[in-house]
This record gives structure tokens, C-alpha cells and sequence, in this order.
């Protein structure tokens, strides 16, 4: 039996105040369909859980800030959904927006309440435009999935977060247990982390403490572009475009790991494209630098992939909307080519982020701290405020493939590299970028 709304309510946050929300006496004892025994079965779940209702909203303080809390208890039939528990949840979001309170979602629950037919389904619709409408306000939202978390509140309250968290070896998918046609891990926490629909699997005992340390780096957004990253390599500019292409590819050149490690006091990452796609190649999330929240972005050498564009563009659109600037690292060989990519939507998921960095309100600062292959590379990049390393380099395409392309043999390669002006001196003197760190 999943845990009581009040019980993990209370693992989590201090201080909390229930919302009083009056729901009227709309309906008859047996609901708005004069459903048979709907009463009773209420009667008996209120009994069982302790609750009048399926959902606990009220405030109170995570780890010292501020959140309005909805916490859903499955002991009340199923934490399913009806109308009065929709005026519960409206509540909730209404009182968030007008006071710019994060909100954060304790989610338990087996979707919509068949006793209150269409009305409860059409629960969904106010939580849908509640939510919306925070989202638009520029307040953050968590939610948290429990076990288990299926149906409708899944693919609205829960899935429609700025950040997903949940417990591992939680039951999490659209379909329930006894309406979907197998059991396996696609419905399991996991299966969704591993598909890109969750950002990180977070056990009972850290939850309070990754919650609270979210709800500080969403709030955290101030005016100002990001501090330039410090370079972590060499100093010494190679003297040749050969030479550059050869000492970005070292094994021993920081990645950006490094660079994230020694940029962020504490940082939180982001996982997936919401699409069923994740691409380990691409760190997403957001860290403090001092006081200051910044979002990062960073490729970490290997081709990225559609679903690593579109991680990136999710998490820019994010920062945007919470006035967190954007910081990006450029480390690629290029965008993956192979024909899985192009199923995908390679291209689109491109001109996707390539839109998302044009059309983002908050400034965007990148260095280039590895190969700048192509327009894998570009689309990561401002442009106006990027930066390069001294190990680095920044390409219309890497030397070897233009030699392919100009039908040249390989062997010249060398010499191409010189002629494609990618040493981070020559980008500095056409106006490439605007500085060497």
C-alpha cells in the first residue's frame, strides 16, 4: 500500500497548513451520477486513509523554502480524481501563481475516478490550464511519482513538470496494471528514466533534500549573462590548424565534466527529450555558481544525437522561462549522421535548438571547449557571446571529411586543416568568437 499523504507530506516539508477548500454540496450522496454505492465506497475510504478526500494541498517549507504542496493519498479510492479533487488541486496552482510560490506534487495515484464518469475526466482539462498557466506565470513545478503513478494524472500533473522526479521501483505509465495489454519495465520508474520521461530516479531518504535543492536552482534566476568558464588545459595555442585539430582530439584534454565540476558549486541535472529519447553525450541541468543559478548544456565529445538537441532546447526553453541564464560547452565531432539519427529527426531536432538559442530572452554564453564539428556545434553556440579554449578548435566541418567532400585524398588533410582557419587564433581575427580564455 502506498504511503499516506500526510505521512511522506511530513518526510518532506516543515510547517505545512492545509488548504481549506469547500467543494459544496454539488451532487447527491452517490455523486454527480447517481452511482450506486459511490457513497458508501467514499465513506469506507475516508475511514481507511483518514482523508475527506484523495489529495492533501496546502504550504509549507522544504529544506527552508517555500512551496505549495499537493500530496495524493492511494488509500482514498486509488488517489483517482473527481471533481472535488480538482477543485482541491485548481486551488493549489491559483494560490501558487498569485504568490509565486514553487509548487511541488507528491503523486500517487490511479488516474480518473470511473464512479463521476466524464467529470472526472475532464479534471484533467482544469489541471492542464492550471498548470499552463503557472507555467506562463515563470513559477517552478515538481513533481514527484510515487507508486504507483498511472493514467491521466501521469500524462498531465505528473509528466508536465518543469522537473520529474521519482522512487525507484515505482509504477509509472499512462496505462494502469489492469488495462494494459503486459507488465514490464516500460511502466516501472526506471523504464520511463531510461526512455527520456524522467529526470532522475531519487530514493525515499534523499527526496527532501533533492526536492529543496531544486526548488532553490529554479529560483534562483537573476539579469546577466554567465561567467566565462575557465580554461582547465593547456595554454599554449597550437602553431598549425593540423596541430589544434591534434591536440583537441588528446586524451588527456578536459572534457566538460571537468569543466562543470570546476564551474558550479552544486549543480542538478535534467535527463531526456520527453520524447523517448536520451543522449548521455549531452549534460543538461541547472548548478549555483555562488549565489547565482546558471543552466548548462554541455557536450562531452561524442556525435550528438536528436535526442540530445532537443534535451538541450528543453532545458534553454526552461531557463527561459524562469530567467535563468544559459551556459553551453561545445564539444563535438558533429551531429550524429548514421540513418538511426535521420529517423529520428536529426535535422529538425537541429533547426529546433538552433531556433531555441535565437529566440531565448535570457543571455547565452558558450565556450567551445573541444572539436566545433559542424552544425552539431553551432546550434549549441551564441551568436554573439561565445569563447574558445587554447585546446581547442571550431570547424565548418572537421579536416578529414573535407577532404571527402572536395574529393581530395586524405592525406591532405593537413594541409586543409591550415586552409579552413579553425586554430582558435585565426576564429579570434575573423570575429568567429570573442576571445581565447
Amino acid at each position: 500500500m502506498a504511503e499516506g499523504a500526510r505521512s511522506v507530506l511530513a518526510s518532506l516539508a516543515t510547517g505545512f497548513v492545509e488548504f481549506t477548500v469547500d467543494s459544496g454540496s454539488r451532487y447527491g450522496p452517490d455523486g454527480p451520477l447517481d452511482w450506486p454505492g459511490y457513497g458508501a465506497a467514499r465513506a469506507r475510504a475516508a475511514e481507511r486513509s483518514g482523508e475527506t478526500e484523495s489529495v492533501v494541498c496546502g504550504t509549507g517549507r522544504v529544506g527552508g523554502v517555500a512551496a505549495v504542496l499537493v500530496a495524493f493519498d492511494f488509500r482514498f479510492l486509488g488517489g483517482s480524481v473527481g471533481t472535488a479533487t480538482g477543485d482541491r488541486i485548481e486551488h493549489a496552482f491559483t494560490h501558487a501563481r498569485e504568490t509565486r510560490t514553487p509548487l511541488v506534487a507528491l503523486l500517487a495515484t490511479g488516474g480518473s475516478r470511473m464512479h463521476e464518469g466524464m467529470l472526472s475526466l475532464r479534471q484533467l482539462q482544469r489541471i492542464a490550464r492550471a498548470s499552463a498557466l503557472l507555467h506562463q506565470a515563470g513559477v517552478p513545478q515538481v513533481s514527484v511519482l510515487r507508486d504507483p503513478t498511472t493514467g491521466g494524472l501521469w500524462a498531465s500533473l505528473g509528466a508536465g513538470a518543469d522537473v520529474v522526479l521519482a522512487l525507484p521501483g515505482a509504477q509509472v505509465g499512462f496505462a494502469g496494471a489492469r488495462v494494459r495489454p503486459e507488465d514490464g519495465v516500460a511502466y516501472t520508474a526506471e523504464g520511463q528514466f531510461a526512455a527520456g520521461h524522467v529526470d532522475a530516479l531519487c530514493s525515499a531518504a534523499d527526496l527532501a533534500e533533492t526536492v529543496s535543492e531544486w526548488l532553490t536552482l529554479l529560483g534562483s534566476g537573476s539579469p546577466g549573462p554567465a561567467d566565462v568558464p575557465n580554461a582547465l588545459g593547456t595554454e599554449t595555442p597550437a602553431e598549425s590548424g593540423w596541430a589544434a585539430v591534434q591536440l583537441t582530439r588528446s586524451a588527456r584534454r578536459p572534457r566538460a565534466a571537468a569543466y562543470l565540476d570546476d564551474y558550479f558549486d552544486l549543480r542538478r541535472s535534467i535527463s531526456g527529450d520527453r520524447a523517448g529519447g536520451v543522449d548521455p553525450g549531452m549534460l543538461c541541468g541547472i548548478g549555483m555558481r555562488g549565489t547565482r543559478a546558471i543552466a548548462f548544456a554541455a557536450q562531452t565529445g561524442t556525435a550528438t544525437t536528436p535526442a540530445g538537441f532537443r534535451t538541450a532546447s528543453r532545458l534553454i526553453r526552461l531557463a527561459d522561462r524562469l530567467g535563468i541564464p544559459v551556459l553551453t560547452l561545445v564539444d563535438t565531432p558533429g551531429a550524429a549522421n548514421d540513418a538511426a539519427a535521420e529517423r529520428a529527426g536529426v535535422g529538425s531536432a537541429i533547426a529546433e535548438l538552433f531556433g531555441t538559442v535565437a529566440a531565448a530572452r535570457v543571455p547565452v554564453t558558450t565556450l567551445v571547449v573541444g572539436e566545433g564539428g559542424s552544425g552539431g556545434a553551432l546550434a549549441l553556440a551564441a551568436p554573439d557571446r561565445t569563447w574558445i579554449t587554447p585546446d581547442a578548435y571550431f570547424s565548418v566541418i572537421a579536416p578529414e571529411l573535407a577532404a571527402a567532400i572536395l574529393k581530395r585524398p586524405v592525406s591532405e588533410a593537413p594541409a586543409l586543416a591550415d586552409r579552413l582557419r579553425l586554430r582558435p587564433a585565426d576564429l579570434l581575427e575573423l570575429g568567429v568568437v570573442r576571445g581565447i580564455v
